[in-house]
């Protein structure tokens, strides 16, 4: 297929250059635009600070488009662009995507404004692709990933959910600086151990995204977006969540303890987790992880956090191998009871809870036509 010319808005932040890293070899898709804030709009690209371990990728010469300008519509289209990857904060995602989305651009953000509004699908790809028949439907082509501490809790509960029910979920996590942004991450008091372990709505977010994701379109008006005819009943999941930050530079952690609706084994826990697959592993999408699930008796932060659905390699270079980092380890399983499941798992945030994550539902949209 021949290519599709996306920007990227955001140019110096974790998350855009992750997206950056991801885009410039992408066998489908094709970066031709970044835009930025005032501190880097009319700058050359390779002049804004890089802020990841891995070497700046060979981007093509670009100048950071002024997202604030009036023709930013007009530029990007001149630039032939028809899909934009968002990684600004909030409070200017409210006003940018959705005009971006009436210019016509189809938009994956991984800003959190957006999030559980009736008629913009927030999805994983592996859990709820199904959620994506609503993009468009009322006339904004804009969808949105989920919270990254969703990511490493949401995977495992998929298959136990659709065969053996899921009645509430304890969670605590571990969540590493970067998730706060480049500042954090290169503090030396926060590197050196000095932290401050509170993430103010993290748990709220969390828990409302998991219901919202493992919910059901039902066939009554929205309630959350007076535009949209479609509306997503929360699934009855009763959740206690506690988020921290830890001194760790990437990676999140979580700890899980699930009461199923019906008993099981640990045997087939284990099977159900070991051989789940999804859409994106059948379609065999760029950035999905021929398993999205690998079982290990012990999770260790620094060996699993490129974890690609097969190895867990030292040495990666994320322009070039899109699934390395995309899949969530699970280990230290242990059935407590015959309907009381406790495990841990590990992914990597910026990668398939930030970057990764909103590209490969890219993939998924155009692979089967919601872009067409």
């Amino acid at each position: 297929m021949a290519k599709r010319l996306c920007a990227v808005l955001g140019a110096s932040g974790i998350v855009s250059q992750r997206l950056q890293q991801r885009l410039v070899n992408h066998p489908w898709f094709e970066l031709a635009a970044i835009c930025g804030g005032p501190e880097t709009a009319g700058k050359p690209l390779n002049s804004i600070e890089w802020r990841l371990e891995q070497e700046r990728p060979d981007i093509a010469e670009i100048t950071v488009l002024d997202l604030s300008n009036s023709n930013i519509c007009k530029q990007l289209l001149d630039l032939g662009v028809s899909i934009v990857f968002s990684a600004i904060p909030s409070e200017i995602a409210q006003d940018v995507e959705p005009m971006l989305a009436e210019c016509g651009f189809a938009v994956f953000s991984n800003a959190s404004t957006y999030r559980r509004v009736d008629g913009i699908p927030l999805v994983i790809a592996e859990i709820n692709p199904q959620h994506m028949e609503h993009f468009a439907i009322d006339g904004l082509p804009l969808a949105c990933s989920t919270n990254c501490t969703l990511i490493p809790l949401a995977m495992p509960l998929a298959p136990l959910s659709k065969l053996l029910g899921i009645k509430s979920v304890t969670m605590r996590s571990e969540q590493a600086l970067s998730g706060a942004g480049w500042r954090l991450l290169f503090d030396e008091e926060a590197l050196a151990g000095s932290v401050d372990p509170e993430i103010p709505d993290e748990a709220r977010k969390t828990a409302t995204e998991l219901r919202y994701v493992f919910g059901q379109t039902i066939d009554e008006p929205s309630r959350k977006n007076p535009k949209s005819s479609v509306h997503i009943a929360n699934a009855s999941i009763d959740t206690d969540i506690v988020c921290q930050r830890v001194s760790r530079k990437d990676g999140h952690h979580v700890f899980v303890t699930v009461k199923l609706l019906n008993p099981t084994t640990l045997a087939e826990v284990k099977l159900l987790m070991s051989s789940f697959h999804a859409i994106p592993q059948l379609l065999n999408l760029p950035s999905a992880p021929t398993n999205p699930i690998q079982l290990v008796e012990k999770i260790d932060t620094n060996a699993h956090l490129w974890a690609d659905g097969e190895s867990f390699p030292k040495e990666v270079e994320p322009s070039s191998d899109l699934r390395a980092g995309m899949a969530i380890t699970v280990g230290n399983v242990e059935l407590m009871e015959s309907d009381v499941l406790s495990f841990e798992a590990f992914s990597h945030n910026t990668i398939r809870g930030a970057a990764g994550g909103v590209v490969l539902l890219a993939e998924f949209a155009l692979n089967e036509g919601y872009l067409d």
